[in-house]
């Protein structure tokens, strides 16, 4: 793949892996992405998957011929981008490795080395000159591990995004963008929103033509549009009307429950409504949905005086990710001492601008009129 006349794909894609960092479900694998950019000095941007190492160093010799690279541009030092970094200094022994200090910590750790010999430390606003491209190095830590920098060549005006921009999916993938996209910044990177705003400010200035993650496929059109999805993912705020009704029910009543309320919400015009039984669906596209709607519906039994675990869990991933600027509605259900109501309450206590719904529903175990009445009111108030 040719990213522009210098700038050439050397990546991989994945087709074997069935869980990514070993929980998100990958049903069209992953890439992992390296590029090489070719002037009078030649820059490898980061390396692979370690199971991908001959396919990597081999796309190399294929796009260079018989050159050698002079750098190796570390971004990130999670495993699946610097496996093989070890392998390239091996393969070629006068390259240089360029990254932050940070990431050559890590290297001691991962490698048992630093490569104090063969190393150019970086910083935010550092620039490496190739010939015709100069490259402008921004640190972005915690976006979304601590080390991690950009690259912006000011020639061909690319920015090298690390994990930013990053997608579920191998290159292949026929697939729509925003949906992989949206569950991997919300299950990877989602509780760093502060810091990802803090990188795109600094990258506001910059002119871009393209985007090259470490993960998904180039961006090169319609820019606007993926970097107006991240301002928004970033800033926790609502990107699509709708609402997300998440439950668990252990004998179907609350299941009963959910599906009146979501009968009630479309005849009152409710557009979208997204149901998701949390012990059977894809935990990751449950919290994908629960950030990319402004409402959310939580209906649980009450368990063990707790609440359900799979709800415990789900509302978990929500609060260490950030969540806020929701409204929530609650519906709970509990044979002798309902208290599912009052425990989810508790623990939104600390999050921001959560609003909860003035209507409840409280089932006595089996859905009862009354409860049908607390359904249609509740309905009609997240139709408001």
């Amino acid at each position: 793949m040719e990213i522009s006349r210098d700038i050439k794909y050397v990546g991989v894609n994945d087709r074997k892996i069935d869980l990514f960092e070993g929980q998100y479900v990958v049903p069209n694998g992953m890439a992992y992405n390296s590029y090489v950019i070719i002037d009078e000095k030649i820059a490898v941007m980061d390396s692979v998957d370690a199971a991908f190492r001959e396919e990597w160093l081999g796309n190399i010799k294929n796009v260079l011929g018989e050159r050698e690279p002079d750098y190796l541009i570390v971004q990130h030092m999670e495993p699946d981008h610097s496996a093989n970094i070890g392998a390239f200094c091996a393969e070629y022994p006068n390259a240089v490795i360029v990254a932050s200090a940070q990431a050559f910590n890590m290297m001691k750790n991962f490698f048992g080395t630093d490569y104090n010999t063969r190393r150019i430390i970086v910083k935010d606003g550092d620039t490496l000159l190739l010939g015709s491209h100069l490259l402008k190095f921004f640190t972005a830590p915690m976006v979304h591990w601590p080390e991690v920098i950009v690259t912006y060549d000011t020639t061909d005006k690319v920015l090298f995004s690390a994990d930013g921009f990053g997608k579920f999916g191998a290159l292949d993938a026929d697939e729509d963008w925003a949906c992989e996209a949206r569950r991997y910044y919300f299950g990877i990177v989602g509780k760093y929103g502060a810091q990802v705003g803090a990188l795109l400010k600094k990258l506001a200035g910059a002119e871009l033509n393209t985007i090259c993650p470490l993960h998904g496929p180039v961006l090169k059109e319609n820019l606007q549009y993926y970097l107006g999805l991240y301002n928004t993912w970033s800033s926790y705020d609502v990107e699509s009307e709708g609402i997300v009704i998440a439950y668990t029910s252990v004998y179907g009543n609350t299941k009963r429950a959910v599906e009146l309320l979501a009968k009630e919400l479309k005849n009152a015009g409710c557009k979208k409504v997204a149901v998701n039984d949390l012990a059977r669906c894809d935990m990751a596209e449950a919290i994908e949905d629960a950030f990319r709607y402004g409402k959310i519906v939580l209906a649980t039994t009450t368990y063990n005086n707790d609440i359900f675990p799979f709800m415990s869990t789900f509302i978990h991933g929500l609060l260490e990710r950030g969540y806020q600027k929701r409204t929530i509605g609650v519906i709970e259900n509990g044979s002798w001492a309902p208290a599912a109501a009052k425990i989810i309450k508790k623990m939104f206590e600390n999050s921001k601008d959560i609003v909860f719904c003035e209507n409840a529903v409280k089932i006595n175990s089996a859905v009862s009129d009354k409860n049908i009445e607390e359904i249609k009111l509740l309905a009609k108030e997240l139709c408001e």
